[in-house]
């Protein structure tokens, strides 16, 4: 039998979760303060696991609060997201491409590690959700590392944080999470052989297709909930 605490965590993580996928998928009106009673009612909880799942998501970057306390839905960022999928693409080109030149290889201790890790990923992938954004960022992040420039994966850090909370718009349907892990190990097994010009290739399309699958998806929720916040005043 649960504890009243387990059950009180187990009802936050049900709020933040589904009051997250709400703002990803544009059910929540823009420019407005979001109703803690209204979403508690809907949900079935009490407002205290709505009011800390909003505190969580403006953590996230996907809520702003104001003065006042009241929480709204953050405007996708559609104007920078290409000039900053260009700056991470160059990056992750540049480590992949930079351990050839330098005359050593990508550090193993690294990749094969990461290699079964997305093998498992594989046999049993997790349910479509923003937070596959950690997964994924991890992959990306450990790429980078096993080429050993540790300024730019620090870099490509930073341009990740950047665009994360519009990033996570890619991992909302199964076939994008299934997608990715097959990409990603693809990118992987190209490194290992040793076969850069392939590894290249994979990656370039793999970011290619995440940056419009991202574009599209922002577009129409910021769409959804311009359309929301018409049809509730």
């Amino acid at each position: 039998m649960r504890s009243t605490s387990a059950r009180a965590k187990l009802r936050g993580e049900h709020a933040y979760l589904e009051i997250r996928k709400m703002v990803l998928r544009g059910e929540l009106p823009l420019g407005q303060r979001l109703a803690e009673e209204q979403i508690a009612e809907l949900l079935g909880v009490s407002r205290t696991p709505v009011r800390d799942a909003f505190a969580r998501l403006h953590g996230d970057r996907l809520l702003t609060r104001y003065a006042d306390g009241g929480f709204f839905v953050v405007e996708p960022d559609l104007i920078d997201l290409r000039d900053l999928y260009e700056l991470r693409l160059v990056l992750e080109l540049r480590g992949l491409t930079r351990a050839t030149e330098h005359g050593y290889d990508h550090d193993l201790s690294v990749l094969e590690p990461l290699r079964d890790r997305w093998r498992a990923i594989q046999l049993a992938p997790p349910a479509p959700d923003g937070s596959f954004i950690d997964l994924d960022e991890s992959f990306h992040v450990g790429l980078s590392r096993a080429a050993g420039n540790m300024v730019i994966t620090e870099t490509l850090e930073t341009v990740n944080a950047r665009i994360r909370p519009v990033r996570m718009h890619d991992f909302l349907s199964e076939d994008r999470i299934t997608v990715s892990i097959s990409e990603h190990l693809g990118i992987l097994e190209a490194v290992l052989m040793k076969d850069l010009v392939l590894a290249v290739d994979r990656l370039r399309t793999h970011i290619g297709i995440s940056m419009d699958v991202v574009e599209k998806r922002a577009a129409h929720a910021l769409t959804q909930m311009i359309l929301n916040r018409r049809t509730r005043r």
